[in-house]
């Protein structure tokens, strides 16, 4: 059903850290698409990734090529959901990190069976391209993004730190080598940074320590086809949509070792006319950076089958 709602809106989903077990719990028995969705993707990836979502353990789950499928696998289903209620199309789709390939999903870029592999595939290549405990993440609170920048710089000494994600105008995310992230967080605090901390994950995403996993994704992007998308979907690594094939691959190669652009994602929906917002997916993580950004974009969180329906409804008037 294409948007005849008079207001622009977009769909945008989460990347890694919005997982958590027994996600999606309450939707099952009242929607038999969730358990179909994940039976699939369980059939393709050869175990129960539902019976891993309801009962963890939780870090089995937080490996990130568990953590990919499943949000993937999770955003999916929520969509069909919602296209099952009656909802409308929205106008635009976008996602953080690994979020932008349930966008693509969503859009009908990708096919659901490829790109289950795919996420999976990315996962195990950014875990095998640095050493366990060798790469690090920080959330800079409180200290603007281009000072932040400079202090990485300052930083670096030799080796690797920069900005992976910029997710508010006063969130910015670091990522790099271990002592590069210590000595750059160290300098923020200095430069008055409210808080600077790092993140519980086993992966330095969004640097250059992906260049080699990035290498190995391009490869395995040259297997799988992409088709023309039926909504437009704004790429991580500058707020833009795109139509070809080759250009959309090329994007996906380029946001494994380059920073994620949420700022600049959620001020070019407002740009394009957005008045509503809506995070699909579990958690409220985007949901929060969007009112930090834009406060004139309405942001509403799917969390449950009564915040969907209710939202549908919201939606038709």
């Amino acid at each position: 059903m294409q948007n005849s709602h008079a207001e622009k809106f977009a769909f945008v989903f989460p990347g890694q850290g919005s997982q958590s077990v027994g996600m999606l719990k309450d939707y099952v028995s009242a929607y038999p698409v969730v358990n179909a969705t994940f039976e699939q993707a369980s059939s393709i990836l050869g175990y129960d990734l539902w019976s891993l979502v309801q009962n963890g353990p939780e870090v089995d789950l937080n490996h990130t090529e568990i953590t990919q499928p499943a949000l993937l696998t999770a955003g999916v289903a929520i969509w069909k959901v919602w296209q099952l209620c009656g909802g409308q199309n929205p106008d635009f789709l976008a996602g953080h990190s690994l979020g932008e390939y349930t966008a693509l999903v969503c859009s009908g870029v990708l096919r659901f069976e490829d790109a289950v592999t795919l996420v999976r595939d990315r996962g195990k290549y950014m875990q095998e391209s640095v050493p366990s405990g060798a790469g690090a993440m920080a959330a800079i609170i409180g200290l603007d993004s281009a000072r932040i920048e400079q202090l990485c710089l300052e930083a670096a000494i030799g080796g690797i730190v920069s900005a992976a994600n910029y997710n508010s105008p006063e969130q910015t995310v670091i990522a790099g080598e271990v002592e590069a992230v210590t000595r750059a967080n160290e300098l923020c605090k200095a430069a008055g940074a409210k808080r600077a901390l790092l993140l519980p994950v086993s992966v330095p995403s969004h640097c250059l320590l992906m260049k080699a996993a990035a290498e190995r994704l391009e490869l395995r992007l040259n297997d799988i086809a992409f088709n023309p998308p039926g909504i437009p979907v704004l790429q991580n690594i500058d707020a833009q949509a795109r139509e070809s094939a080759d250009a959309i691959k090329a994007a996906l190669v380029k946001q494994l070792h380059q920073p994620v652009r949420w700022v600049d994602t959620i001020n070019r929906l407002g740009e394009l006319q957005c008045r509503t917002i809506i995070e699909t997916g579990p958690g409220k993580v985007l949901t929060g950076l969007i009112k930090r950004i834009n406060k004139d974009i309405n942001t509403v969180s799917i969390t449950d089958i009564n915040s969907l329906e209710q939202t549908v409804k919201q939606m038709q008037k």
